[in-house]
């Protein structure tokens, strides 16, 4: 079989992992509520009573419908923090969220990790701190601030290639290739890919490039059309994306050079239709 860029080390029986947590982590916040799951948890509950036992998350909720109905792609995100809501209050806002597609964990400069889970509403997210209940807040964009801001603070923009190993190919030409596209991007471009599926790479040749790229602060999985994981290397701007079948079996295999991957943001037009589907749901829940 054809090794990924990212691949197990021998003997290990886990993906290699950017932080020392397994990938059952991120599965673990795929088993929450979905969209249908969400609502039949809704229309299960006295709404009413909710609705006056919980004024200020069902007051939160508004405002954040009213939010993302203006929000734009490029506009800077919109963060809600939920300090001051008690535990019925939070229960609700989880409830009427639920958990969407992607969700992912970034490691800040301090050791913490943050994690990030998508709502079933596109563009509305979640965003934790580990174990600190003041960093707990909704967030909207087309990603979490803090995904971008982990991306653009990596500090190495250059590419060190030590000496190849033996049974190496094609490493140093593709080495050459993202360096240079690594090197021009800016933002506001298109991003680049690099397909490994489609390159005759030997697996000293996909050691040797994790080797020498190494691994950022940010781990994503998008669990949309089949599965995609979505790790930021050790360089400013390159990026593995990775497609699974069913068997978890890699399907696609590339490096993008450029901003977050598309994969894993909200569209323009999810904005739109997430502020319809929230207005919604609280107009049939809590009105």
């Amino acid at each position: 079989m054809k090794p990924g860029f990212w691949i197990a080390p021998e003997g290990a029986e886990e993906p290699v992992n950017i932080f020392p947590i397994g990938e059952e982590a991120l599965d673990a916040s795929h088993k929450g509520l979905t969209a249908s799951g969400a609502l039949a948890k809704l229309a299960s509950l006295d709404s009413e009573a909710l609705a006056r036992s919980c004024p200020r998350a069902v007051e939160l909720l508004s405002t954040i419908a009213a939010a993302i109905g203006a929000q734009t792609a490029g506009a800077p995100t919109q963060l809600f923090r939920l300090e001051g809501l008690n535990d019925l209050e939070r229960r609700l806002i989880d409830d009427v969220l639920g958990e969407g597609e992607v969700a992912g964990v970034v490691a800040l400069p301090d050791g913490t990790l943050a994690q990030i889970q998508e709502s079933v509403l596109a563009g509305i997210w979640r965003v934790r701190l580990e174990a600190d209940e003041r960093h707990d807040y909704v967030e909207i964009g087309a990603v979490p601030e803090i995904v971008s801001r982990a991306a653009a603070d990596l500090t190495a923009s250059d590419i060190a290639i030590g000496p190849v190993p033996e049974g190496t190919m094609n490493a140093l030409p593709v080495l050459a290739e993202i360096r240079e596209r690594a090197l021009s991007w800016r933002p506001g471009q298109r991003s680049q890919t690099i397909n490994f599926t489609l390159l005759p790479m030997s697996p000293a040749d996909m050691g040797f490039l994790q080797q020498t790229l190494g691994n950022g602060p940010i781990q994503l999985m998008s669990r949309g059309y089949g599965t995609c994981r979505v790790l930021a290397t050790g360089i400013r701007h390159v990026w593995s994306v990775q497609f699974f079948n069913a068997m978890d079996t890699i399907i696609l295999d590339t490096l993008e050079v450029g901003g977050v991957p598309v994969v894993a943001l909200a569209a323009a037009e999810d904005f739109e239709d997430s502020a319809e589907r929230l207005t919604q749901i609280i107009e049939a829940y809590f009105t």
